[in-house]
């Protein structure tokens, strides 16, 4: 109630100055999700779980070239053993037989994967700068408001022939509302995450994700178990404390930052002798600050 009321920064201060930028976030996220539900439809599962680790390289370039990021070696050594981890998982698939969804076009379904990985790393990037120069709680009102607009828009266009066939009872309505319950707890908790972490790391954690799903469908599907499966798990979990074994740094140059942060202030020259360091150093799993990130200069 107060984001929408009071402050400078309230619902129509926010609206009038961003509008247009949160519109779009909000179509691109939406097209995301849409996109890759809908390449059930047409592919397998497994082509699913390999083709949408596409939003990881995504989310790296976009984050290199947008937001300055830099990595250093070891995290790149984490992203490959995340991915041979999700690769291992995709061939325990094939062995055990959990190929269901081979749907009419494979090759349609393979595209909408990667469109949708695509559009989950462009939302990904937008949403990581977002909580950290502005605020979660503005990201989760837009979001939320462009997001219920244009979704229901693309419902009633694309999806109302679908949705007069289903066969209502209490069983699929429970299951509609677990799901958007879940849905509810990701978009809530995925920006704490984000600011605390970074893009990157949240997406390399999704990958132990299709592990829960078999966990759950070995109760209701009857799916059959495999080693590689518990392997492929622990191999993720192995990239992603590679990853988190190191801090990224930010690329900017510390007079530019110094200009920015105190534009009123004098310039102050910095001395010329030595290499300078252009960057901004923050820790991939350290505590949330609000503090000013300290500039070294060597």
């Amino acid at each position: 109630f107060l984001f929408i009321t009071t402050g400078e920064e309230n619902l129509l201060a926010i609206l009038k100055r961003r509008w247009w930028k949160y519109m779009i976030l909000g179509i691109i996220d939406i097209e995301a999700n849409y996109l890759v539900v809908k390449a059930y439809q047409y592919t397998t599962l497994t082509s699913v779980q390999l083709l949408d680790c596409f939003v990881i390289p995504v989310v790296i370039l976009l984050s290199w070239f947008f937001l300055l990021v830099r990595y250093k070696a070891v995290h790149f050594i984490g992203i490959v053993v995340c991915i041979l981890g999700m690769g291992c998982m995709a061939g325990a698939d094939v062995l055990v037989g959990r190929q269901q969804g081979a749907g009419e076009n494979k090759l349609i379904g393979d595209l909408l994967v990667l469109g949708g990985a695509t559009l989950y790393g462009i939302s990904n990037v937008c949403e990581e700068y977002i909580v950290r120069n502005l605020s979660r709680v503005e990201f989760l009102g837009m979001i939320g408001l462009f997001g219920s607009f244009f979704s229901g828009i693309q419902l009633a266009i694309m999806e109302h022939k679908e949705l007069l066939k289903v066969p209502w009872d209490w069983q699929i309505g429970l299951l509609y509302v677990g799901f958007s319950a879940c849905m509810f707890g990701l978009y809530s908790f995925m920006p704490v995450v984000i600011k605390k972490t970074s893009a990157t790391a949240v997406n390399l954690s999704l990958l132990t994700a299709d592990l829960y799903s078999l966990f759950c469908g070995l109760f209701l599907f009857h799916y059959k178990f495999s080693g590689l499966y518990l392997l492929s798990f622990f191999t993720i979990l192995v990239g992603l404390m590679l990853y988190s074994s190191t801090s990224t740094y930010v690329a900017q140059d510390p007079r530019v930052y110094k200009q920015f942060r105190n534009p009123s202030g004098p310039v102050v020259d910095l001395p010329t002798t030595g290499q300078l360091e252009p960057s901004v150093t923050y820790t991939s799993l350290g505590q949330e600050t609000e503090e000013e990130p300290h500039v070294r200069v060597a």
